[in-house]
C-alpha cells in the first residue's frame, strides 16, 4: 500500500499553512482595540395580570416577568434593542413574546428613563393565542423598573399587566447612579469620556 502523497500536494500544503499564519499575523499586527459597546437587560420581576381570553371569564391572576435582551450602544440618546420574554401567569400558563426596544439613556444607564416594547407574543395555554403585545417602562436608579403592558391576540385574548422588578444588568454594569456611596469602578458608559 502507497502512502505517499501526489507531487502536488505538498506545495498546497504549504501554501495554505503560509497563508494562515500570514493572515493571522496580519490580523494581530494591524488591528486596534476595538470597543463593542452594547447594552443588555436582564429583568425579574413580579406583579398582576388581568387575562381575558374565549372561554375564560376575565380573572386577575399573580404573574412574572422575565426578560433577556441586547441593545445598541449605551452612550447615545436613544438604544434600539431586542428582547426575549417570559410571562409566567400562575394557575393559567406562559406567554412568550420577542419584542424590539426602544429606551432612553437614563433607562439604560441605570438612572430614570423610559423603555418602550413591542412585538409578537404567543401563547401556549387555554385555547393558545397569537398576538402582538406592548409594554412601557419607567425605570428608576438601583435597577427598578415599573412596567404596564397590553396584549391582544386571536381567540379573543386580551391581557393587562402591572410588573414591579429589578434588570441586574441595570444594576450592576450599566449603574450611574448612588456612586458617591456604592462606586461603580466600570460602567459601561461613562459621559465625562
Amino acid at each position: 500500500m502507497n502512502t505517499q502523497l501526489p507531487r502536488h500536494a505538498a506545495p498546497r500544503r504549504w501554501l495554505s499553512v503560509c497563508l494562515l499564519l500570514g493572515s493571522a499575523a496580519g490580523v494581530l499586527l494591524t488591528t486596534r482595540g476595538a470597543r463593542a459597546d452594547v447594552s443588555s437587560w436582564v429583568f425579574v420581576g413580579g406583579g398582576a395580570s388581568r387575562l381575558q381570553q374565549r372561554g375564560l371569564d376575565a380573572t386577575v391572576v399573580p404573574a412574572m416577568r422575565l426578560q433577556l435582551g441586547l441593545g445598541g450602544p449605551p452612550s447615545t440618546p436613544v438604544i434600539f434593542g431586542g428582547l426575549f420574554s417570559l410571562e409566567p401567569n400562575f394557575g393559567h400558563g406562559s406567554d412568550l413574546a420577542l419584542l424590539f426596544r426602544s429606551a432612553t439613556r437614563g433607562y439604560v444607564n441605570g438612572t430614570y428613563g423610559l423603555a418602550l416594547d413591542l412585538g409578537p407574543y404567543e401563547r401556549f395555554w387555554g385555547e393558545k393565542s397569537v398576538g402582538g403585545a406592548g409594554t412601557l417602562w419607567l425605570g428608576a436608579p438601583w435597577g427598578l423598573a415599573l412596567g404596564v403592558n397590553a396584549s391582544i391576540g386571536s381567540h379573543d385574548a386580551r391581557g393587562f399587566s402591572g410588573i414591579l422588578g429589578i434588570d441586574f444588568a441595570r444594576l450592576t454594569v450599566y449603574r450611574t447612579s448612588g456612586t458617591n456611596w456604592f462606586p461603580n469602578p466600570f460602567p459601561a458608559y461613562r459621559p465625562q469620556e
